[in-house]
């Protein structure tokens, strides 16, 4: 699986998890050079407390356009970690 925006690709696995039909791509695999850390926080009722990452590719900015859980419920174990995307982020096989 791929996560492109921009014209790059900023993710890229053969092992993502899908859970309520996003990939949670591991996080040795995606491109930390257009990650920035965000101070958004939001709270899942069973996975738990999102952080988010503003995505930055040639000069442009996609604020909050992934998300991972650095804790997780034990439901939500697998992906603690994971990287998913949205915002007009293109996840393609």
């Amino acid at each position: 699986m791929k996560a492109i925006w921009n014209g790059e690709v900023i993710a890229e696995s053969n092992n993502t998890k899908v859970i309520e039909n996003n990939h949670y791509f591991p996080p040795e695999t995606i491109k930390k050079e257009f990650f920035k850390s965000s101070n958004t926080h939001t709270k899942c009722p069973w996975k738990g407390v999102a952080s988010y990452y503003t995505i930055q590719v040639d000069g442009k900015e996609n604020p909050d356009a992934a998300w991972f859980y650095p804790e997780t419920s034990d439901l939500a174990k697998q992906i603690k970690g994971y990287v998913a995307f949205w915002k007009g982020v293109e996840v393609v096989d």
